[in-house]
């Protein structure tokens, strides 16, 4: 086993991080590994409360893949257990309870996808219900007698609520612990996680050392906004690029993304080198180039990371053909109409093309329906056809309209 030396592996680990605590300590962690020819453990929970992944969980599953570059060992625990609890981290309310079987099908898929990241070699992947499912009661109260009350309710969201008078259960004040029980049970020398996982992780140094055990160090990284701008990227917050998401769709939901962000999604999402991101700033900061250029060499190097470079061709062509040249996908679906009168909100809700009638009407109302080009602002619209038409929802829907004569 060979590591590079301690200066190229703080280079790659400083890129795209927030904090590094204690730092003095992680460059001694990594001269011990290198004389002793030991790798790090480095670990990293997942939440499979949802079973999607995207590209904000993509920043830190790059941070755990550069320590597997780096000749580490990679632990993903998946939280099948803590999910039944719920993280309270930036919550303004107690989540409700998934069961374990809920948990473990959803962490599955959590593999799965981070796969597309990660490398199967130097890679653990643990539940952390094998420790904690096994835990007494007087294990449990000998956890707790670690950390004082005034600990735990120094962390934001838990002062926030108490302020607002908004209710704390008991079972939540357990879950830093919980996850801290991770680190003890695997041994884990770096934590890795968003900066909203500040306080979590560093309850897990303290909870090491107070299990006679060498604390870890910690490290995090930058949290991505979505594609509004606004928000963290979240798919309930309908923002989100995700990891399953189609070539098609990660492309020009990257072109939809504010200017403001191109350089942030350089940054932390591709796989650019220091000079290539240096050239991409150069550009952002000359006042002629066309951020829309950006945003194609942007949604190129997401396809081709997700997917693979024919891909990002593709998805580069088609975009093209659709938003440059205005030319209609060779694929949209079809469907025959027996009459050739209905409610121009009706056949958008009724294909799916919007997720709700409500939905369809701020669509149209908004410009974004076009019947053959034409675009549609009238949300009562009647459509009386006597021959075949296109209707187009949104940026990358299309539906082929046949009418049975």
């Amino acid at each position: 086993m060979s590591f590079p030396p301690i200066k190229e592996q703080i280079d790659l680990i400083k890129r795209n991080t927030v904090e590094i605590l204690p730092e003095e300590e992680l460059v001694k962690k990594l001269e011990k590994s290198l004389l002793e020819n030991k790798q790090l453990r480095i670990k990293l929970g997942c939440d499979p409360s949802r079973p999607d992944l995207h590209i904000g969980h993509g920043v830190v599953l790059q941070k755990l893949r550069d320590f597997q570059d780096l000749g580490h060992k990679a632990i993903l625990i998946v939280g099948d257990f803590t999910a039944m609890i719920g993280d309270p981290s930036g919550k303004s309310k107690t989540r409700p309870a998934l069961s374990l079987e809920e948990t473990r099908i959803n962490g599955k898929t959590y593999f799965e996808q981070a796969s597309k990241i990660l490398l199967e070699k130097d890679l653990e992947i643990r539940y952390n219900s094998e420790w904690l499912d096994k835990m007494t009661f007087s294990e449990v109260i000998k956890l707790a007698s670690n950390y004082t009350v005034a600990q735990i309710l120094e962390r934001d969201d838990f002062t926030k609520r108490m302020t607002s008078k908004t209710p704390i259960s008991l079972h939540e004040l357990l879950y830093p612990l919980t996850q801290a029980m991770d680190s003890v049970a695997i041994k884990s020398d770096v934590e890795l996680g968003g900066t909203d996982q500040t306080f979590n992780l560093l309850v897990g140094r303290a909870i090491q050392e107070a299990y006679k055990m060498e604390s870890q160090c910690i490290i995090t990284c930058e949290l991505l906004e979505g594609t509004d701008g606004v928000e963290k990227m979240s798919k309930s917050l309908n923002n989100a690029i995700c990891f399953t998401d189609s070539p098609r769709d990660i492309f020009g939901k990257t072109m939809s993304i504010p200017d403001k962000l191109i350089y942030k999604y350089f940054a932390l999402c591709t796989m650019l080198k220091d000079n290539e991101l240096a050239e991409i700033k150069k550009q952002i900061d000359n006042p002629s180039t066309n951020p829309r250029n950006l945003k194609v060499r942007l949604a190129f190097e997401l396809v081709k990371k997700y997917y693979d470079e024919e891909s990002a061709k593709s998805a580069q062509e088609e975009f093209e053909n659709i938003f440059v040249k205005k030319e209609v996908p060779d694929d949209i679906p079809e469907i025959e109409l027996d009459l050739s009168v209905i409610k121009l909100v009706t056949l958008i809700k009724s294909n799916n093309l919007a997720p709700s009638s409500s939905e369809a009407i701020r669509l149209i109302k908004h410009g974004g329906v076009s019947i053959d080009g034409e675009k549609i602002t009238d949300d009562k619209h009647i459509i009386k056809a006597d021959k075949n038409f296109i209707l187009k929802v949104g940026k990358r829907k299309f539906l082929k309209v046949l009418i049975k004569k």
